[in-house]
């Protein structure tokens, strides 16, 4: 629920703080006092859309505070987008003189998607035209969604997969040519690759195997000279460090400065004779095959050739190979009328499932729904009066399911209910519009909003009918929980007369400039301003007594509790 409102330079408002408990309150005031600038605000704080035009003439900036309880299940959305989730909630707006805007969430910095988010879960606001919604097919069916607690988010995923399913197939089928030559390129291109047989890492082995066969001759003739410079010539290096190992062995017992040049001369003459047998083995293994050399020849040139072909590099062909295989089972796949035929008709099943258990929620909450409206409509001078909702089947599958709603109305005993539109004149519709928002109110879950708000809604209704509306919207709120908020900005006194708490907006002249200012009333002050609204400016004795009378009345009917 709404706790707390706060303004500063808003509009004509130059400071205003508020408190706001449960229950039922009114704002009342002059025409043309600014009795909707609270709703404004508030619907500001919530994200609407502002521009410079609310920042009080001659202020840099206009600041918008809203704190709230913070409903529970809320908390997890807090947290998941970073903000603190305290016991209550508290939303700012900040617009400069130049439209820019800013906003904040418990603290840290928000978007203005981030508080229309929020919005639905706070505020519910009923305008004086409300009932134009009425007669739009999306308002109706929504309207008839929430009161029978249906979630449509499965069915809208589940409309847009079945959508994306059949458009693959219209694409597949309208491209059948295209893709034919496209799979008939690829095919073409991998039997190319598939004759070659391209493995990965085979490049560099051919590439290391072909330059020692070509180089053979000659690594046979350098292996060839240096075992006969090791071991075979004459001197061949290891007689030589032999020798030299003999001369200095006979003199080291006479000075022991030679051990070192012995010990390198004998690491020396270990690694000569390593040398001369790694040599010898080199000659006994390498046998220069001429047909290995053709061969590798071919297979290199076939590399080589196809690498020029499609402008890559030799060692890409086997990833290039790979590749192409992908696409061409996904072409396959795409092209393959039976496989997307079957994905449609599985979409299209889980699509029709999710639409029909839509189809009985509203079977069984649309005449739910309007025997409630039809009773209320009896407490708001429509005597006899019946409201109906009809669910008509739509041409194809929907987004929203497999029917629309509308709503139908008879004004008389007696009459065939026809479409709302067509046969209820204005204030019949007010009174409509009103008795299904306290209807659909009353059915509200636990998510539900816990601040209503009615801006108007009572224009076209008068006598007994406005203190039946007044009793209605004090029984919305003294729900059975007790935490339910209703706030109502009206014109009857019948209604001001049955509030928990009453506001009234006044404008006056400060300097040269008109301010807005917002005051609870109670007492004298406040039958006052229920005399106002009964008679004008000049109270008179009558009309004091009169509007007495009204709040005694009020406050000796003890409001009914809402059904939860």
């Amino acid at each position: 629920m709404l706790r707390h409102l706060s303004l500063k330079d808003f509009v004509i408002v130059p400071a205003l703080e508020l408190d706001f408990e449960p229950g039922f309150a009114v704002l009342t005031g002059e025409t043309g006092a600014g009795k909707s600038i609270l709703i404004d605000a508030l619907q500001l704080a919530l994200g609407g859309r502002g521009d410079a035009g609310v920042v009080r003439e001659g202020a840099a900036k206009a600041e918008i505070c809203a704190e709230f309880d913070t409903p529970a299940h809320l908390r997890a959305w807090l947290d998941e987008a970073g903000f603190e989730a305290d016991a209550t909630l508290l939303l700012r707006r900040v617009i400069d003189a130049a439209g820019k805007s800013r906003a904040w969430i418990n603290g840290g910095a928000a978007t203005l998607t981030q508080l229309r988010e929020l919005a639905d879960h706070l505020l519910d606001i009923h305008g004086q035209h409300a009932w134009q919604g009425l007669t739009r097919p999306a308002a109706v069916r929504e309207l008839l969604d929430g009161f029978a607690g249906l979630d449509t988010a499965p069915l809208a995923r589940a409309h847009a997969a079945w959508k994306q399913a059949a458009e693959a197939l219209q694409k597949a089928q309208g491209q059948q040519a295209d893709a034919l030559r496209e799979r008939e390129r690829l095919a073409w291109q991998i039997g190319e690759l598939d004759g070659l047989a391209p493995a990965e890492g085979e490049w560099d082995e051919l590439n290391a195997e072909h330059g020692r066969l070509s180089h053979g001759q000659s690594l046979i003739d350098a292996a060839k000279s240096a075992l006969d410079a090791l071991d075979e010539a004459e001197p061949s290096a290891q007689s030589l460090a032999g020798g030299a190992l003999d001369q200095l062995e006979r003199v080291l017992d006479h000075d022991a400065r030679l051990l070192p040049a012995v010990q390198a001369l004998r690491d020396v003459q270990a690694q000569l004779q390593d040398a001369s047998h790694t040599l010898s083995a080199y000659l006994h293994k390498t046998d220069l095959d001429p047909n290995r050399l053709a061969d590798l020849d071919e297979r290199v040139s076939a590399w080589m050739t196809l690498a020029r072909r499609y402008r890559r590099q030799p060692q890409e062909l086997p990833a290039l190979l790979a590749q192409w295989r992908v696409e061409l089972a996904q072409l396959d796949a795409a092209s393959d009328p039976a496989q997307l035929e079957a994905a449609l008709a599985a979409a299209r099943q889980a699509f029709d499932t999710e639409a029909q258990a839509a189809s009985r929620a509203r079977k069984k909450a649309a005449p739910q729904l309007a025997s409630a409206v039809t009773a209320a409509m009896q407490q708001l001078g429509m005597a006899g009066g019946q409201f109906d909702i009809a669910l008509n089947a739509t041409d194809g599958p929907q987004s929203f399911g497999a029917e629309s709603a509308e709503f139908l109305v008879a004004g008389h005993a007696g009459s065939t209910p026809r479409p709302l539109a067509k046969v209820a004149s204005g204030g019949e519709l007010s009174r409509i519009a009103l008795a299904i928002a306290v209807t659909a109110s009353q059915a509200a879950t636990d998510n539900a909003p816990g601040t209503l708000i009615f801006d108007e809604i009572d224009v076209g209704i008068g006598g007994a009918v406005a203190e039946t509306v007044g009793r209605l919207m004090k029984q919305l709120g003294h729900s059975a929980t007790g935490q339910r908020q209703v706030l109502a900005v009206t014109h009857l006194p019948q209604v001001a007369a049955c509030a928990d708490r009453h506001l009234v907006v006044a404008k006056a002249m400060q300097g040269t400039s008109t301010v807005s200012s917002v005051a609870p009333v109670a007492g004298e002050a406040r039958v006052a301003e229920i005399a106002r609204m009964l008679g004008g400016e000049r109270l008179s004795s009558t009309s004091l007594a009169h509007a007495q009378e009204m709040l005694d009345a009020s406050t000796a009917t003890k409001p009914r509790k809402a059904k939860s």
